[in-house]
């Protein structure tokens, strides 16, 4: 079965074809640009190959929805319902579904919700303390995202340390424009820093992330400011571009900034190099030690500042780099030292692959035929 996983972005379309289940890339490419998904659809090139699914890394549509799904009416609707909570995300994937069911009349659509590689999280660790009718009636609590670039992680890092899964605490940081962290306690999530939205936890690009939510209130009775004047500064002046007055917060740019004698730049990455560190001494304690770091993301990958910064000062849980690894090399590659307790790797991510699997197993599980 050929599925087809595009990857949605606001103004951009990647895509990865994916002969399932041999796992066999048979095309992929990028849309920049994209005004109209539809006339974006009839772009992709898929080499002659046919396309017998499609697959997308859905984002919140509520507890109902936290694994994968063939898509429906109703599951449209959950995503309509919980679009206020993420406004950008959900956008762009109804478009995006729409676009397909129309482009693709008879061809199988799949929704691999991003929380489900987070669904094992005890219950301790997804409640809010949040009036109960918050949660039973309007679905308030830690949901977490970029499941399938973690679920990725906890496969990927023990091969290249050569671990069992098994009895391996490894925190699994995806920094990029948006960013996450996992607690992966034998290969299941127990903890993660995003929460209800997509926009908590870690500083992201141009979304905040930890806030205090009556420092939100309070801006608003002071301003007069409606959910709707609210929304978009917390949504694309917040995070790095926000700390560093930088519009974007591309890593990349205050990296450069900074390295010119940018005060607020080096401040902005002094923020997120610390809340890095942070959660990843709140994850070894949830975990009860600690054996293994991943960085991946277009950050955790391709950035050893970053890397270095945010393993600074974690001695005392037995974490050491080697400085020459960390600076050196592509791919995925072990940047520890070779008598550090902790083992460090940097890895490519492949979220597009987890969902073609998630999509294939509710496939094959479903009256739909494959071939």
């Amino acid at each position: 079965m050929n599925i087809l996983v595009p990857n949605l972005g606001s103004t951009s379309l990647k895509y990865q074809l994916i002969e399932m289940p041999a796992e066999r890339t048979l095309a992929h490419g990028r849309l920049e640009r994209v005004a109209d998904f539809r006339a974006a659809i009839g772009e992709i090139d898929t080499g002659g190959a046919a396309i017998d699914a499609v697959a997308f890394k859905a984002v919140l549509a509520g507890p109902r929805y936290c694994g994968t799904f063939v898509i429906d009416d109703e599951l449209i609707a959950a995503l309509e319902e919980y679009l206020p909570a993420a406004p950008v995300h959900n956008a762009i994937y109804l478009t995006g579904i729409r676009a397909f069911r129309d482009a693709m009349p008879g061809v199988p659509l799949v929704a691999a919700f991003e929380p489900e590689f987070h669904s094992t999280m005890p219950e301790y660790a997804v409640r809010y303390g949040v009036p109960a009718v918050w949660r039973e009636k309007f679905g308030v609590r830690r949901y977490g995202y970029h499941g399938a670039s973690h679920q990725y992680v906890s496969q990927r890092a023990p091969e290249i340390l050569g671990r069992p899964r098994e009895n391996l605490r490894l925190v699994s940081c995806h920094l990029g424009g948006s960013s996450s962290m996992c607690a992966i306690l034998n290969g299941r999530s127990i903890d993660t820093s995003m929460g209800f939205s997509p926009q908590s936890g870690l500083e992201n690009a141009t979304r905040h992330g930890e806030l205090d939510a009556f420092a939100v209130l309070y801006m608003m009775e002071r301003n007069g400011w409606t959910v709707a004047d609210v929304r978009p500064q917390l949504a694309q002046t917040g995070g790095l571009a926000g700390l560093s007055g930088i519009a974007g917060g591309d890593v990349r740019d205050l990296e450069k900034a900074a390295a010119e004698g940018h005060r607020d730049a080096a401040l902005a990455l002094d923020v997120f190099t610390y809340q890095v560190r942070k959660t990843i001494g709140a994850f070894a304690a949830a975990m009860g030690g600690l054996d293994a770091i991943a960085f991946t993301g277009g950050i955790g990958e391709n950035s050893p500042r970053l890397r270095a910064a945010s393993c600074a000062g974690l001695e005392f849980l037995g974490v050491k780099l080697d400085a020459a690894r960390n600076e050196a090399g592509a791919g995925d590659r072990i940047v520890s030292a070779a008598d550090s307790n902790v083992g460090v790797v940097a890895l490519a991510t492949n979220e597009e692959l987890v969902v073609a699997r998630r999509a294939y197993g509710r496939l094959a599980s479903s009256n739909c035929s494959l071939r």
